[in-house]
């Protein structure tokens, strides 16, 4: 016998299945749990932020209208105009040069002349010449248009100095007027952090021109990475211009001829040597690569062409509410520039940087759009800045950490927004320098408000924190951080690890890196969602962040923030 409904009953089944649909078509609102997102004002502010706006964004950064936002072209001035509008239709402050949105960055561009360079082996009376984009690439000279060494070489492994963990590749080596020769990285037996900081080509190059070296040869021995490298340094380097007219960050004075040698120059440069190609690099992945000198000597030859240009960060202000704390600053930032036009692949030569970096951009705007969708803004003001120059060697960044336009102690803290990859459902996020600050804290309280596991890292030889803009400001003293998504889907870690591996090897720097691609935008909200819950607790909580007791990081840069309180 079937009940009927009462009038009571049936409009309680009828309001919860309007509620149910209600739920779908919102689906994508923020499920309020206790905490951050139990405050209306925040989970309204979080749920500013939808697909469709990153979708968006997406679609006209990585458009061949703007022929890839390359550093210094019309296509990243384009790129640089649109977020100053979104920014200002936002009602956020101007915070660059002259009362605009813009910070003109200044820099030079320096880039070898293939037919009047060359790097030579000279051996037993014999010269050999190493092919140029095949064998070999020579680096330009920032500080001057010709200039010309011939010296021994003497292989110094990963060209590494660790004091705190005892380790120096120079120790006893005498590499004075000689060219040193050193692989990427650093030992895989050392912690994450000082792997990371000690695998920088910049601090490198530093240690060799310590040491007196007249040159450097950097050792690149997979055919992949060779090939990128090509098609980067064909276009030359860039520096910024400090006051003085000096480019930054400055090449050491001796170092007067520098070199990428690639897979199939190494075997030339090796041969007759101690060791083969092989051998050499058995050695590397044990960690203890040998030093000695190889026989003979290299002559590099630089001839330059230099160009001053400008490309402006963009940058923009929620000023805080706090009477108290509205002068100190959390700082977001995203870089904005890609690699422009370059060689074609497949007849395409517009590397648009869809995932890198159009996606960080993107995701910036949103979380400026939620934040200025708060009712009253945070206690600590919070900036934006879309910075140019990063696939230069963070430049942008760089250039706006040492010029912030105020104190340096009023920057507490750097979120940094880079390349998500947005493959697959996110499930759980990885927090690059977490393990280094009270930023911990807002990582993981985020993360639990949006119902995400936070990961360790994956893969922690590619050491990404110090590839990516937040290291200039950790190179300034202040604690960062910057998430990427992890590995965790319905297919399992392998799963996703195949598909970022096979990205890494397709599309990465590579014109394939544009819309025709799948993006998971619903991963992108989340993801850009929880760095937004990160920077809203940074801006709200009166304990500034800080590095922790004898952290690494904290004792090596730290000094210069207390230093100028």
């Amino acid at each position: 016998m079937k009940t009927l409904l009462t009038r009571k009953s049936f409009l309680r089944t009828a309001m919860a299945s309007l509620a149910l649909v209600l739920l779908l078509t919102v689906a994508w609102t923020v499920t309020a749990r206790p905490g951050l997102l139990s405050d209306p004002a925040v989970e309204s502010a979080a749920n500013q932020i939808q697909p469709e706006g990153l979708r968006a964004h997406i679609r006209f950064l990585a458009d061949d209208l703007l022929e890839g936002r390359g550093t210094g072209t019309r296509g990243y001035n384009l790129a640089a105009s649109y977020l100053a509008a979104q920014f200002a239709a936002l009602g956020l402050e101007p915070a660059g040069s002259d009362g605009s949105y813009f910070q003109p960055v200044p820099l030079l561009h320096a880039q070898a002349i293939e037919g009047e360079s060359s790097v030579r082996l000279l051996r037993s009376g014999q010269e050999e010449v190493l092919e140029l984009g095949r064998d070999a690439l020579v680096m330009p000279n920032y500080s001057r248009e010709a200039s010309s060494i011939t010296a021994p070489v003497v292989f110094v492994g990963f060209g590494v100095m660790a004091p705190e963990l005892k380790h120096d590749d120079y120790a006893g080596v005498d590499v004075t007027g000689k060219i040193v020769a050193l692989v990427r990285g650093a030992p895989a037996s050392f912690p994450p952090t000082q792997r990371a900081h000690h695998s920088s080509t910049s601090l490198k190059m530093q240690n060799a021109g310590k040491h007196g070296a007249v040159g450097l040869l950097y050792l690149a021995s997979r055919p992949a990475r060779w090939e990128r490298i090509v098609r980067q340094l064909k276009k030359g380097g860039m520096k910024w211009v400090d006051s003085d007219g000096t480019p930054q960050p400055e090449v050491p004075a001796g170092l007067q001829g520098r070199a990428y040698i690639g897979p199939a120059g190494l075997k030339k440069l090796l041969a007759d040597g101690p060791m083969s190609a092989k051998d050499l690099y058995a050695a590397v992945r044990k960690g203890k690569p040998p030093v000695f000198e190889l026989p003979g000597k290299v002559h590099i030859r630089t001839v330059t062409r230099h160009r001053r240009l400008e490309s402006p960060n963009v940058v923009a202000l929620l000023p805080g509410s706090d009477p108290m704390l509205g002068d100190e600053r959390i700082v977001y930032t995203a870089h904005l520039d890609h690699l422009g036009v370059g060689e074609a692949v497949d007849g395409d030569n517009i590397y648009n940087g869809a995932l890198d970096n159009a996606a960080g951009a993107a995701a910036l705007l949103e979380v400026a759009r939620a934040f200025a969708s708060l009712p009253e803004p945070p206690a600590r003001s919070v900036v934006f800045v879309a910075v140019t120059g990063e696939e230069h060697g963070l430049l942008g960044s760089d250039y706006f950490a040492h010029n912030p336009g105020v104190p340096l102690d009023h920057l507490v803290a750097n979120v940094n927004l880079d390349s998500p990859l947005l493959l697959h459902s996110l499930k759980d996020v990885v927090a690059y320098g977490l393990e280094h600050s009270t930023l911990r804290q807002a990582v993981e309280s985020g993360a639990e408000q949006l119902g995400l596991k936070v990961s360790p890292d994956p893969m922690p030889e590619q050491v990404f924190f110090v590839r990516s803009d937040q290291y200039s400001f950790v190179k300034r003293g202040v604690p960062a951080i910057y998430l990427e998504v992890g590995w965790e889907t319905e297919k399992g870690e392998q799963g996703a690890k195949e598909g970022i591996q096979q990205w890494l090897r397709t599309r990465y720097h590579s014109p394939k890196d544009d819309m025709s691609q799948t993006i998971n935008f619903e991963a992108g909200v989340k993801l850009t969602r929880l760095n937004f819950l990160i920077g809203y607790q940074v801006a709200t909580q009166r304990p500034r962040p800080a590095w922790n007791p004898g952290d690494f990081f904290g004792e090596t840069y730290g000094v210069q923030v207390r230093g100028s309180r």
